[in-house]
This record gives C-alpha cells, structure tokens and sequence, in this order.
C-alpha cells in the first residue's frame, strides 16, 4: 500500500494536468503562495537588514508550506487511504504545469500567424519577462522555444523531482521557492538584498533536475551527439541551470538560441547558446510540444519504476 499511496497520486494528478491543464480562474495553491509572498515583502522589504529579513522569511515561509502539507497528508491517512490518494492526487495536478506551458506555447505560435507580429508580441509577454515590444517574428518563436526549456525543467521536472524525493510537501516547498524567485529574485534595487538568499536557493533547489531535464530531452530526441552541445553550451548561460534544457533543445533543433535582450527595462547581454542562427519554422512547435510531452512522460515513468522495485 506504501507503493500505492506514492504512485497513484503521481499517475492520477499526470492524467488530470494532461486532460485539464491549469484553467484560469480556478483556486490554484500557487496564488495562496504569492499572496503570502507578497504580504511579507510589504512587511519586511524596507529599512535596515533587507537581506537577513528576506533569508527568515524565504526560509520560514518553506518550513510552514512543508509543515502544511505534511501534516495535512497525517491527518488523510488517520481517515482513510483513498482519500489520501483523491487530495495528493490534486496536489500533483497543481504542482505541474506541463499542459499549461506547451498551451501557452502554441497560442503564441498560432497568434503570431493569425493575427500578426503585435498581437504575437502582446501574447508572448504573458510568459517571458522580457521587453516584447520590439522583437521580430523570428525573435518571437525562439524566445518561446526558451520559456518552453527552460519551464519545463522549472515547471515540471523540478516539481516531479522533488516529489519523488519527498512526496507533496516536498513538491510544495519547491513550487514556494520558484515562486519566491519569480516575485523576489530580482536583481533590482528593491530585491537586490531582500531576494538574493530566494534566488540563491532556486539556483540550488534546480541544480539537479536541470541537468536531468537535459538529459532526458536528449534521450527522447534520440540524438545522444546533442549531449556534446549540451556540456559545451549549457554553461554559457547567466543563470547556471537554464543553459542546460535550453541547450538541449538548441542542440535538438540545431539552431540559436540567447543573445542580448530587455529584461524589466534593463538591457542584459545574454550569450548565444549555438551557432546556427537559421529561421525558426512556424511547424516546429509541433516538434518541441513532442519533446515536452515524451520528456514529461519519461520522468513519471522512472518515478514510477523506481517505486516500484523498491523492496
């Protein structure tokens, strides 16, 4: 039963991100994170000591989401087991957001084609942080070919990660610190001090399953000489785990992806990530939700397989 109570829930909350993603409007845990997030910036970002108070409350906030969700899985399992599977079960639902991103992808694609290059630009700046206003078609496509590497370590790989290593809590803590990055973790005179231990622990939280993102896109791309992209590329980017699934799929794709950019309207000078500066297709989201999908895939089936032959 031991097994059970860690699989079904992974299997079940993978089936229900599959058919129903993540729709808008519905209660989701992640806001509850960002209004606490939120109400502890307002609190303690000001004043003296702006780096200690934003390490205590990025530390406290980890320590309470743990203690939540473990003690809520307690309280399940004193009642019943199945119940205890339907709730987890949810949980992973929310804890990934592997239909989410490959949906926001394509509706990037198929409004740059259909309503043109603004209405391209305006859709894509609900998923990057970058200044979109300027960019071409071309520029358009990659950058969504990033976000979609990049989140799917960040968005589904990581979660899985975690969860494999310690449950729904576990899960929880790390959907906590990807959110405190992507509220705090900024280089910015307001959060250089008060979100540098969040983007610091993000930084250490996505260390491993990056690097396991990578791999597994390699092996369901099928082409292992990408591997050789990936060691040489995957370090050349500013943040020390993006490089990695987005190298992958640079390698995948054999094209270029990085270079300068405006981030929060400030100009940052990204290095290229390989050589072959070539058209992106419009088809080719086809080939990159495929990668996302199986990379998904892969990563639940070796949970599951692991759990299962343990003694």
């Amino acid at each position: 039963m031991e097994k059970l109570l860690i699989i079904a829930p992974l299997v079940f909350g993978y089936i229900l991100d599959l058919i129903i993603g993540d729709p808008d409007n519905w209660p989701h845990p992640i806001r509850v994170f960002g209004n606490a997030i939120a109400a502890g910036d307002k609190i303690f970002n000001k004043n003296s000591s702006r780096f200690l108070k934003g390490m205590l409350l990025a530390i406290g906030l980890c320590i309470l989401t743990f203690s939540l969700f473990y003690f809520l899985n307690e309280i399940l399992l004193t009642i019943n087991a199945w119940l205890f599977i339907a709730v987890n079960s949810i949980w992973v639902w929310y804890g990934l957001a592997n239909n989410t991103l490959i949906s926001e992808g394509r509706n990037v694609f198929l409004v740059l084609e259909k309503e043109g290059l603004e209405a391209g630009r305006k859709q894509l700046s609900r998923i990057v942080g970058r200044d979109t206003s300027q960019l071409t078609a071309r520029q358009i496509r990659i950058a969504v070919f990033e976000t979609m590497s990049e989140n799917l370590s960040d968005g589904v790989i990581a979660p899985l990660f975690f969860y494999a290593i310690g449950g729904v809590p576990a899960m929880m803590v790390y959907k906590m610190i990807n959110t405190m990055d992507s509220m705090i973790g900024y280089r910015s005179d307001k959060y250089e001090q008060f979100g540098k231990f969040a983007a610091r622990l993000d930084d250490v939280a996505n260390f491993i399953p990056a690097r396991i993102t990578a791999l597994l896109m390699v092996i369901v791309a099928g082409n292992y000489r990408v591997l050789q992209f990936v060691f040489k590329y995957g370090n050349r980017h500013k943040s020390p785990n993006s490089g990695y699934p987005e190298s992958a799929l640079a390698g995948i794709l054999d094209c270029r992806f990085g270079g300068p950019n405006v981030y929060h309207g400030k100009w940052v000078d990204k290095p290229f990530i390989g050589e072959n500066d070539r058209i992106i297709e419009p088809g080719e989201i086809r080939e990159v939700t495929w990668i996302n999908q199986k990379t998904c895939f892969l990563m639940i089936l070796m949970i599951v397989v692991f759990y299962s032959l343990l003694g």
